[in-house]
């Protein structure tokens, strides 16, 4: 879905002049203090389209004839462009207020194209403006606005409805829109069968917590690795039929952990998608690729020779990550080799967070496939 900021030009890129409010040479041209790179920061790394919504009074008239209006705004446009700043549209109304034109902010004539599209976030939509003409239009165009002015100005009730920000600070206003942004990356799964109970609390984008009770200690040892290596909020409680043994409890825990990222990963929007690495530990060598593919495959080479590590049994660590795999609808390598199972496995379940910490990044802001969709 698009997401686009409706940008008002003289006093909310650059300033207005205090004489006749017109930039009408380059001698007037100066940009507002930390707009270039906020600006670059909204559409390179938050995705959003900027238009250039802006009243000009009698452009093409002897009150601003286009020989003087053209050559400090096509600096302007030149200045952004080097930094990467670019515009959809730049759409100007010429008209003087008495005509009432329907172009004239804050009437929408400029923006009807906008309006009614489905293909158009709007609760993401914003006008950013100094006057509360500005406001008036993000309140006709039925959208928030945020007001570039820190002066105490009288709102009426349409102007309070729209307002979602009031600030003269560019940082300020790109820090607003971030929050507003952010996606929370978390899961809460409650598996339950007659053989195991298990709740997993997952949250990809924190490291706040760390909280694992499986009843198997070699097993919580590993899901720790999991959580500090993969640098995530993982919580687990598990209930299982350990009087019988340990592999509903460890196989159900790996279905539940593979939900828990496909929840959080939700449609995958922007993640690196691939994860690979390869983690040396003693005379073991582990090797982990992953791909969270919305397809399950799982291919695993391991030489484990003990029954059991501590209370976990070794045949458990291949079936831990086939389930996994299977749930989280990734695929899934693992070559580890060495002598020691202790280290074989620890080494294998940390090269699994570190590939998964590459995987889960956010590196842009497309779906990580040729098909638009995983």
């Amino acid at each position: 879905m698009r997401k686009i900021l409706f940008l008002d030009r003289d006093g909310t890129i650059i300033v207005e002049p205090t004489d006749n409010f017109q930039v009408d040479s380059l001698a007037k041209l100066s940009f507002i203090p930390k707009v270039i790179r906020n600006l670059h920061f909204l559409q390179n790394n938050l995705g959003y389209e900027l238009v250039i919504v802006t009243n000009q009074d009698g452009l093409g008239t002897a009150s601003l004839p286009e020989t003087d209006f053209l050559p400090p705004h096509q600096k302007m446009l030149q200045t952004l462009e080097g930094e990467g700043i670019t515009f959809a549209e730049i759409l100007i109304d010429k008209t003087f207020e008495h005509e009432n034109a329907p172009t004239r902010k804050p009437r929408t004539g400029l923006v009807e194209h906008y309006l009614n599209q489905n293909d158009i976030d709007y609760s993401q939509c914003y006008v950013i403006g100094d006057r509360l003409t500005d406001l008036e239009l993000a309140y006709n165009m039925g959208i928030k606005g945020i007001l570039f002015n820190a002066s105490t100005l009288p709102l009426a009730e349409k102007h309070q409805k729209a307002l979602a920000l009031q600030t003269n600070d560019w940082d300020e206003i790109a820090q607003f829109l971030a929050e507003k942004n952010k996606t929370e990356r978390k899961a809460l799964i409650h598996r339950k069968t007659k053989e195991t109970d298990i709740r997993v609390e997952l949250n990809l984008d924190s490291y706040e917590y760390t909280d694992i009770q499986t009843r198997i200690g070699f097993f919580d040892h590993m899901l720790e690795q999991i959580s500090k290596h993969a640098r995530i909020a993982l919580r687990i409680r598990v209930q299982g039929d350990l009087h019988i043994d340990e592999h509903h409890t460890i196989e159900d825990t790996a279905l539940a952990l593979g939900e828990a990222f496909k929840v959080a990963l939700g449609n995958k929007k922007g993640i690196a998608r691939y994860g690979h690495f390869t983690l040396p530990m003693d005379e073991t060598l582990a090797q982990v690729a992953l791909d969270f593919s919305g397809r399950p495959y799982f291919v695993a080479q391991m030489n484990l020779k003990r029954e059991k590590v501590g209370d976990f049994p070794s045949e458990m660590c291949k079936h831990f990550f086939k389930s996994f795999s299977d749930t989280a609808l990734c695929n899934l390598h693992i070559y580890s080799q060495g002598e020691n199972d202790h280290h074989i496995i620890e080494a294998t379940f940390k090269a699994f967070a570190k590939a998964i910490r590459q995987a889960i990044q956010i590196e842009h802001q497309d779906i990580p496939s040729t098909k638009g969709i995983l």
